[in-house]
């Protein structure tokens, strides 16, 4: 019979930092809940917790929707940091 895996416990960086608000103006902030194509990362691959990771979905969308992160990232034109384009 197979050994389940021990995995090492996700400890989210934003209580570990004591953030209590996330801003959608700070895009450093955000790109770590981001993945290589700009999708919101889910809790079980970043280790948020419940509270945290509702605050920087909402802050990802609200970035969104002000142009500060894309939405998709083009496959044929790709850059290496699309937020220094501006």
């Amino acid at each position: 019979m197979a050994e389940k895996r021990k995995y090492s416990r996700k400890y989210c960086k934003y209580c570990e930092a004591k953030i209590e608000f996330i801003d959608y103006k700070d895009t450093k902030l955000l790109k770590h809940s981001l993945s290589e194509r700009f999708k919101i990362m889910p809790r079980r691959l970043t280790g948020n917790c419940k509270k945290h990771q509702e605050m920087v979905e909402a802050a990802i969308k609200r970035a969104r929707h002000a142009a500060i992160v894309p939405y998709i990232v083009d496959r044929k034109r790709v850059v290496a940091n699309p937020f220094e384009i501006l």
